[in-house]
């Protein structure tokens, strides 16, 4: 009996010392940033660590994205090494680690997705002094949703206490706005309007301004001016999953490759097909997916919209599972002669093929996942950019 007291006192003691401790290295950090959203937090997160920097502030970020990355105080940047699979309490090595580099500034990703961890991430280890949800998007409706006021409900969870807070979200902006004013924080939502399109055309991939206009109100409120943010954020290194235009020469014949794997909600591409006018020129259009066989949900999803919302004059399947897809796609009575299953090909005989597919001139866009071929055909397309782009 007594040393099963022993063990408690122990365990209660370890626990109060860690808590403490973590306590101490919050406060040497002055300026703590948590992105949550359903779309684009590492690209925001990119962004603000970029602008704060421009502002001469030491930032450390982290960032999960489509490879979780640690970017440093120096400017370096380190993949994130897990034994096992994500779990919060990684959080917690980064916070120390970032007031070890003597940081003033901390960019964190949120990394959970179960409501519940999204509340603890920000409550209970990242006490943000600027909380940021850049939107909510129909994706994970499985553990968010199941309504897209359920998403929002649940993205909310992460708004901060007595601090400031930043959105992008339209549709659920007086919900966040309610959420903000019961936490007893401040509320500033940003507009693609705040952004006009000549300075969108100073990034050299192919970003929102509605992320850019985020990222610029947060670096106003930790004190850095819009010019200098501005300047600083030309330069960021994108997310791996950011959506780039590579262009390529085939045999003589030019092609353009989106990759916009990251993207996989319906929302965003039907934002996406906005932003590069890919309606208007559908016939020169590849849409390639890659699915995955964990993803189903989000292929029938995304599937019937193929010929109506997300219009392209070829349709290639790859990845896993693309049989089912096929025959949705035939169920809706899309000619087949304009549909390919190219599933199990590697990557340079795929980019032959697709090359082949592609009209002159024309655009192949990558749609779905990143995972498994996904990642080896940028791989492989990275080998065959000049190496000033690449």
């Amino acid at each position: 009996m007594k040393l099963i007291v022993l063990l408690l006192i122990l365990l209660i003691s370890l626990g109060v010392w860690e808590t403490a401790r973590h306590r101490w290295f919050l406060r040497r950090i002055r300026v703590r940033v948590h992105v949550n959203g359903s779309r684009g937090k590492s690209s925001v997160a990119r962004l603000i660590a970029a602008g704060l920097r421009g502002g001469d502030m030491r930032v450390v970020a982290k960032t999960t994205g489509s490879a979780a990355a640690v970017i440093h105080a120096d400017g370096t940047e380190t993949p994130v090494v897990r034994r096992g699979g994500p779990n919060i309490r990684e959080q917690l090595r980064v916070i120390r680690d970032a007031a070890r580099e003597r940081c003033d500034a901390l960019v964190i990703e949120c990394m959970a997705v179960r409501p519940d961890l999204q509340k603890t991430c920000e409550h209970h280890i990242v006490h943000a002094t600027h909380g940021v949800i850049t939107n909510v998007r129909p994706d994970h409706m499985e553990v968010m949703g199941p309504t897209m006021a359920d998403v929002a409900a649940n993205l909310a969870g992460t708004v901060p206490r007595k601090a400031q807070f930043f959105h992008a979200e339209d549709v659920y902006a007086d919900h966040f706005a309610k959420r903000a004013r019961k936490a007893g924080s401040t509320c500033t939502r940003a507009t693609a309007d705040q952004v006009p399109a000549e300075i969108m055309d100073g990034f050299g991939y192919v970003e929102f301004p509605e992320n850019v206009a985020l990222a610029l109100d947060v670096c106003d409120a930790a004190g850095v001016p819009r010019d200098a943010a501005l300047e600083a954020m030309f330069k960021v290194q994108p997310d791996v999953g950011a959506m780039t235009l590579w262009h390529l020469e085939e045999e003589g014949k030019p092609v353009t490759f989106v990759n916009g794997f990251a993207a996989n909600d319906s929302e965003s591409y039907i934002r996406i097909w906005r932003r590069l006018k890919l309606t208007e020129r559908a016939e020169d259009v590849v849409l390639l997916y890659n699915n995955r066989e964990d993803r189903m949900r989000r292929a029938k999803d995304l599937v019937p919209m193929f010929g109506r919302e997300l219009p392209a004059g070829r349709y290639v399947f790859i990845g896993e599972q693309t049989r089912p897809l096929v025959d949705m796609v035939r169920r809706r009575k899309l000619p087949m002669d304009r549909v390919e299953d190219l599933a199990g090909r590697p990557a340079a005989e795929l980019w032959t093929k697709l090359s082949d597919l592609c009209p002159d001139g024309g655009l192949i866009i990558g749609i779905g996942n990143i995972k498994g071929i996904g990642n080896a055909l940028l791989s492989h397309l990275r080998r065959r950019l000049p190496a000033e782009v690449a």
